[in-house]
């Protein structure tokens, strides 16, 4: 039998194979090379088109034998995208651990802008999803969102991610169950204590200028974390966030939060909505307005939330853009060029 498996580190994946013998032995087929390998297998094992990638390394795909994993041909090297980033301005990004408040170790990056002092005190911005169906934290390309995290270490900011309990990381059963009924809780709470401790770790981190984002579910977390700890983080953006967890589709929704209306005060008290009046700091709320995945409707919810408690912030929908907030021409670079000037302006670096 083959397997992805980490026993090592939740933040890799390797191929592995078990013989089914019940002689209980494993056996690791990867080469010693760190970071994510995905594997295609022929019928019968004895061929498989092979992926990798690394932080801040691009992916490559190539053919191997196995169980050997001899290379029998390059399928894709992304050498140019190598050449290009190789140019780029870089500074070190650590991944680290920090502890929860009830002794739990959480998993985070940390990335520094090229000419990194120390001595200085530099704005940080979390970058976060924190849901059960996906992954932040992690030895993989990160593609475009690395790439903009990035450029704003070359702006003198500090970019970091954690990945709360529940999310999708090979962390065993307790790591998944722990968030049921809990979503928008105890998932920030997580970063929220990775922040007290990160702070308290490194000097260098000002806690005046704490920034959050976050897509879909991130944005739910995003909004949770600005209206649960608004003592702790100064900004936020929000892109095409879950505000009203009774909005979104039953077959995910049910799986984490229970069945309505028998648990309509978990939906109520997780949902993120039911706390937007204690919005301080600066939010930017996006969403497109053809969303076929986290519907619009959820966002107009919050805006009139907003409005009731007389809390300014800044809204800006896409007219008729699915989730990704992707379509038509300009799209992406429009939304970029918006949240950094979001950033500049409620993050500010020192100059």
């Amino acid at each position: 039998m083959y397997f992805i498996a980490s026993p090592e580190s939740p933040l890799q994946r390797y191929l592995y194979r078990a013989s089914l013998d019940c002689s209980g032995k494993l056996e690791r087929l990867t080469d010693n090379q760190p970071g994510t390998h995905s594997y295609q297998l022929s019928a019968d094992a004895k061929y498989a088109v092979h992926s990798y990638s690394a932080f801040g390394k691009p992916p490559m795909t190539d053919m191997v034998s196995l169980p050997n994993h001899e290379q029998i041909r390059v399928i894709v090297d992304n050498n140019n995208v190598r050449e290009k980033l190789a140019t780029v301005e870089r500074g070190e990004t650590e991944f680290f651990r920090v502890t929860a408040q009830d002794g739990l170790e959480l998993d985070g990056f940390l990335m520094k802008p090229a000419d990194f002092d120390p001595n200085k005190k530099y704005p940080i911005l979390f970058y976060v999803y924190g849901e059960p169906w996906g992954q932040t934290v992690a030895d993989t390309w990160g593609g475009a969102t690395y790439l903009w995290h990035t450029y704003l270490t070359q702006q003198g900011y500090l970019v970091a991610s954690i990945d709360n309990r529940g999310t999708k990381t090979p962390r065993g059963y307790d790591w998944r169950r722990s968030i049921y009924k809990n979503l928008g809780v105890i998932t920030v709470r997580d970063q929220h204590d990775a922040l007290q401790e990160m702070a308290e770790r490194w000097s260098f981190i000002d806690t005046d200028r704490v920034g959050i984002w976050g897509h879909s579910g991130g944005g739910s977390q995003t909004l949770n974390a600005l209206f649960r700890y608004p003592e702790s983080y100064s900004m936020g953006m929000a892109l095409a966030p879950v505000p009203d967890l009774t909005l979104y589709d039953t077959i995910y929704q049910e799986r984490y939060s229970g069945l309505l209306p028998e648990d309509a005060e978990r939906y109520r008290e997780t949902s993120a909505i039911t706390h937007a009046a204690n919005l301080e700091g600066d939010l930017l709320l996006v969403h497109g307005t053809g969303d076929d995945n986290v519907h619009f409707q959820g966002s107009e919810r919050l805006v009139n939330e907003l409005i009731k408690h007389g809390k300014q912030f800044d809204f800006f929908a896409y007219p008729n853009r699915s989730h990704g907030i992707y379509e038509g021409e300009g799209t992406s670079l429009h939304l970029r060029t918006m949240m950094t000037e979001f950033v500049r302006e409620n993050l500010p670096a020192n100059d």
